[in-house]
């Protein structure tokens, strides 16, 4: 008897403040990376399917994007720049909002 079948994994890649394409609001927004991974006897073998997706903090809302996209984003968690993501259809879905105060 041979027991297989899948387990996933949800990792928090970066938390960014960029304005919800469904709510309209600047809030957090948690860039999430899914990864299903092949089991054989509920040992994890190799990942099959690996999904990126943004997720509003304010009214829940998830955006799925490409790898492309994830990673600038972290980039620009990491370097702390502006700029912007574009979604399907060539629509802004979420841009990089700065603090209305100024940082100590």
């Amino acid at each position: 008897m041979i027991i297989f079948g899948t387990k996933g994994y949800l990792y928090q890649l970066a938390i960014l403040t960029l304005v919800c394409g469904r709510c309209g609001n600047p809030s957090a927004h948690t860039l999430r990376k899914r990864v299903t991974k092949f089991t054989l006897f509920f040992v994890p073998l190799f990942p099959f399917s690996t999904k990126y997706a943004t997720q509003c903090t304010f009214c829940g809302a998830e955006q799925q994007v490409t790898k492309e996209q994830a990673e600038q984003l972290q980039a620009q968690d990491a370097g702390g720049q502006g700029g912007g993501l574009g979604g399907p259809g060539g629509q802004a879905y979420g841009q990089a909002q700065q603090p209305p105060y100024p940082r100590p």
